[in-house]
């Protein structure tokens, strides 16, 4: 399958990210890194070799693809710290639009995810990080007050 392919099935099925490898699609409507990092957990084959198309990439995202040894991204927005990462490893990275960081939901700064890797030289560095905040966000979200 081509990433032209995946670019189609990303839009006309309004998910975040399809996956497709081994001749299976996988299609992910979480927001942010939730659904990559439960795969690279849960079913990391998913991931292996897979090509991706994402409709956001920040430095988060990229990380658990490069853990997940992905073979190739198309990204509808990808941030330059999660394109610079990508250089690194051996993913073959096509973009429509580049920008300096990825904002956060509300638009009032840098995407949460994105700012907690920062400083991370590699994909390894940000693992520990993403895990914590997603788990942090999971256990908020089933808090009842």
């Amino acid at each position: 399958m081509e990433i032209s392919e995946l670019k189609d099935i990303l839009h006309k099925e309004q998910c975040s990210c399809v996956i497709y490898n081994h001749g299976n699609i996988t299609l992910c409507h979480e927001r942010g890194v939730k659904d990559l990092l439960h795969l690279l957990e849960s079913n990391p084959e998913i991931l292996a070799d897979s090509i991706i198309a994402d409709k956001v990439v920040g430095k988060g995202a990229a990380a658990l693809m490069i853990s997940g040894k992905v073979k190739a991204l198309y990204a509808d927005v990808i941030s330059d710290p999660a394109y610079s990462l990508l250089a690194t490893a051996p993913v073959q990275v096509l973009y429509n639009s580049r920008v300096s960081n990825i904002i956060n939901r509300a638009g009032t700064g840098i995407c949460p995810v994105e700012d907690l890797c920062k400083d991370c030289k590699t994909a390894a560095d940000c693992l520990p990080l993403i895990k914590d905040f997603i788990n942090k966000q999971n256990n908020k979200n089933t808090t009842t007050t």
